[in-house]
């Protein structure tokens, strides 16, 4: 161990003295440390096995995740206190939409639910939130944003991404990424209440096979290029702090071990210096998992040439990295480099001078506060998407009409209608992932369906309830208990049987009834890392139930209104599509009952628009609207290719009319230039509203296979009755360029259609053509 350096005028060494540089205090540190120290920094552990000694003062581990709340202060006092050099840890965990495991803690929609709002402000400030609640409560990392692409529904995790389209998925991890940080770049200090956000999971691990989670990705490095790789891109260039690497191989290599994704591009040509975390145990599962690592040894020696900085939750990786070194297969060099990225990130946190330890101050004023409430309740109000409607919505058409029209009553069916824990989704607390929080959010923080519809409903009005169905009945899962890894298998779910009984309670209700809203979707144990779905199928009751009550409904004249809360989305049945009226929530949060009952009764406009195509029968994936062009026919012999619902897509209680699209000065441009472009909008119905403009471009004739168009920008406009406003798209040209066969990006130059407007059908578009020169 190397100890010449010199101490400051106060007596501390240069890595204790604030008012060094961060890289001195790096250098200082670092040559201050064992191997063992070294290796340590570069292990993150899981706390929730009781043994943080062991963790901390044995293995000198540098990170702990799933740290309980009552854990927490006894583990930092451990590594800042009884350890040799004092370093502090790094406490992160998943607060994907929302501090997920602490008690009370804001839950916001779930990313697919915010990304429904097409709106970078709002979900910015849902982040700059969560970091405010997550950095008073001791933690300073939180795996998120989502960066990837939702193709194929089936997979269990769609609900963690912000759709299927790179250009959206850019900007609103972008807007989370600000969030987050507080604007704070790679290499600048994080201000205390802002918490360093991570990127995941790089790169193309939603491109499964059959949507079955983390297997083998099969992607050519110039589809990575064209459409997985950008919105990272656009995060690293952001100054996202971290970046985590997903579960697949690629061309046969982990991404754990893919020195081009690591190496060339990331670290390379987009010259990233963040912090690189692997998932869990990445570099165990190349040896017990994926069979491409002889033992752990030679693992953790690739792991680490490889660039990986981190190691999250390969306990082993503590014994393999030192016999690499050891036996001469792994250069210290490498784990110096490794652990002064990680140093880093603790100095720019500050962590060092205030380790950040739960504030029961800035807990109690912060922590689920009115003004974040009232935050996640607008979230939630455009989460929603209206996705048909025949005027039976807005249930009252205006506020005069409460006073004059009878009361009435509303049946309220359906298993998601009063799932307080469900309406939550993935990541919020009694989802499965920690012990400390079973019985999940507090109640009273939640508001259901049937909470908002009874809150919501005029004086007089009736609002009744039956369950109507169950969705799925867990069983054991017949592999066994435990993972090889030790971890607990959870149970599988399995649809529940139809209960005719339940259904015959929901229709006695609906008969009595002068609405019906049925609360449809899936179930928490269909969602998630290792539960992706063969079928996208409404599951257990719930189709004989839609069936049920859309028979009533039809013969008594009365309408059903299907809210349909599923994590992503769902192959619904002819009940579903012809019902009245259906809206889309997915996941909303907390305040999702209030806001779903405030737009079913009109006081609040729906404005969501979707961020992810529907399909129709799972035969038909992939379905996302910006597949590549010339695939011989459209359709199946027995089924169209076109969707239930197209990308972009979603209605309001008012109409918009598209003006003649204008290309302001040249048409004619080359690279480098900008097109200006305009539209007049105009809101043409009776109802303030919003609409979301979108802006594509075709490129009429490519070199190579390409999409037949392409999200470039958007604008969300909202308009007074009659109002009418001219919408600016300004595009540089060199967001027109596609990946040749060589993998390059570049801009061809010939014609271009912009193609504006209500979604990416082609009908909801008015072209406008320009030129680029070369």
């Amino acid at each position: 161990m190397t100890t010449n350096a010199a101490r400051t005028e106060q007596g501390t060494y240069t890595y204790q003295d604030p008012a060094a540089g961060i890289d001195a205090r790096v250098g200082d540190l670092l040559g201050r440390m064992t191997l063992e120290e070294k290796v340590g920094q570069m292990m993150q552990l899981d706390a929730r096995g009781g043994n943080l000694s062991e963790l901390i003062l044995d293995k000198h581990v540098g990170s702990i995740l799933h740290t309980s709340p009552s854990d927490l202060p006894a583990a930092m006092e451990m590594a800042c206190q009884r350890t040799r050099l004092g370093i502090p840890l790094i406490v992160g965990d998943d607060c994907i939409h929302g501090y997920s495991f602490w008690p009370g803690a804001t839950i916001f929609p779930t990313q697919l639910g915010m990304a429904n709002s097409w709106d970078p402000a709002k979900v910015e400030a849902a982040a700059r939130a969560t970091a405010q609640e997550v950095a008073a409560t001791g933690l300073h990392w939180t795996f998120s944003p989502v960066l990837c692409i939702a193709r194929d529904p089936r997979w269990g995790r769609v609900d963690e991404t912000f759709g299927e389209d790179p250009t959206l998925i850019g900007e609103l991890a972008s807007a989370m990424v600000r969030g987050y940080q507080g604007g704070a770049k790679v290499g600048q200090s994080l201000a205390p209440d802002a918490i360093l956000a991570c990127a995941k999971h790089f790169a193309g691990y939603s491109e499964t096979q059959g949507g079955r989670d983390a297997s083998e990705a099969d992607l050519s490095h110039r589809k990575l290029l064209s459409w997985f790789l950008p919105p990272f891109e656009r995060v690293a260039s952001e100054g996202c702090g971290s970046f985590m690497l997903g579960y697949e191989a690629i061309d046969g290599v982990p991404v754990t071990f893919n020195s081009w994704l690591l190496s060339d591009v990331l670290r390379g040509q987009w010259g990233y210096r963040g912090m690189l975390v692997t998932d869990w145990d990445n570099v165990g599962r190349s040896v017990w998992e994926q069979h491409i690592k002889a033992d752990i040894t030679q693992a953790a020696a690739d792991a680490v040439k490889a660039g990986n900085d981190l190691i999250m939750t390969t306990p082993s990786f503590y014994e393999g990295a030192l016999a690499a070194v050891q036996q001469g297969t792994l250069s210290e060099s490498l784990i110096d480099q490794a652990v002064s990225r990680v140093l880093g990130v603790k100095f720019r946190l500050g962590l060092f001078e205030n380790p950040r330890l739960p504030n029961k101050e800035r807990i109690e004023r912060v922590v689920g506060s009115q003004e974040h409430q009232e935050l996640n309740l607008e979230l939630a109000r455009e989460s929603a998407v209206l996705l048909t409607n025949d005027g039976s919505l807005p249930l009252l058409q205006s506020p005069a009409q409460e006073a004059s029209q009878p009361a009435r009553t509303i049946a309220v069916v359906g298993p998601l209608a009063d799932d307080a824990q469900g309406q939550l989704g993935d990541w919020a607390g009694s989802s499965g992932q920690v012990s400390w929080m079973q019985d999940g959010q507090p109640r009273q923080m939640i508001t259901t369906l049937l909470d908002g519809l009874r809150g919501q409903a005029p004086e007089g009005w009736q609002v009744t309830y039956a369950r109507g169905a169950d969705i799925v009945r867990l069983v054991p899962d017949p592999e066994g208990e435990t993972f090889p890894d030790g971890q607990p298998r959870p149970k599988i779910a399995v649809p529940a049987q139809v209960d005719a009984g339940m259904i015959e309670q929901a229709l006695a209700q609906a008969r009595q009834a002068d609405v019906v809203v049925a609360a449809v979707g899936d179930h928490i144990a269909l969602v998630g890392e290792g539960r992706s779905t063969a079928t996208l199928e409404l599951q257990g009751g719930q189709q004989e139930l839609l069936k049920a009550l859309s028979q009533v409904c039809q013969a008594e004249g009365k309408p059903l209104i299907v809210v349909l809360m599923a994590s992503k989305p769902q192959v619904l049945p002819q009940a579903a599509l012809e019902a009245s009226a259906l809206i889309w929530a997915p996941n909303p949060g907390m305040k999702g009952g209030q806001a779903l009952a405030e737009i079913l009764f009109g006081s609040s406009e729906p404005c969501g628009r979707l961020p992810i195509t529907f399909p129709r029968h799972a035969g038909q994936l992939p379905v996302y609207y910006n597949q590549i062009r010339g695939q011989h026919g459209n359709r199946y012999a027995d089924l169209t290719q076109d969707p239930a619902f197209a990308f972009g897509e979603g209605l309001s209680y008012t109409s918009f009319a598209y003006g003649e699209l204008e290309i302001e000065g040249a048409q004619t441009l080359r690279v480098g230039d900008t097109l200006h472009a305009s539209i007049r909008l105009t809101n043409t119905g009776n109802r303030r509203g919003t609409e979301v403009v979108q802006a594509y471009v075709s490129d009429l004739v490519t070199s190579v296979t390409w999409a037949e168009h392409e999200l470039k920008a958007f604008r969300r406009v909202t308009l007074e009755p009659g109002e009418s406003r001219t919408v600016h798209i300004d595009l540089p040209v060199s967001a027109c360029s596609l990946v040749d066969a060589e993998g390059n990006r570049r801009i061809e130059p010939g014609e271009f259609d912009l193609q504006v407007g209500h979604s990416s059908r082609s009908e909801d578009l008015t072209c406008a053509r320009f030129q680029v020169l070369e």
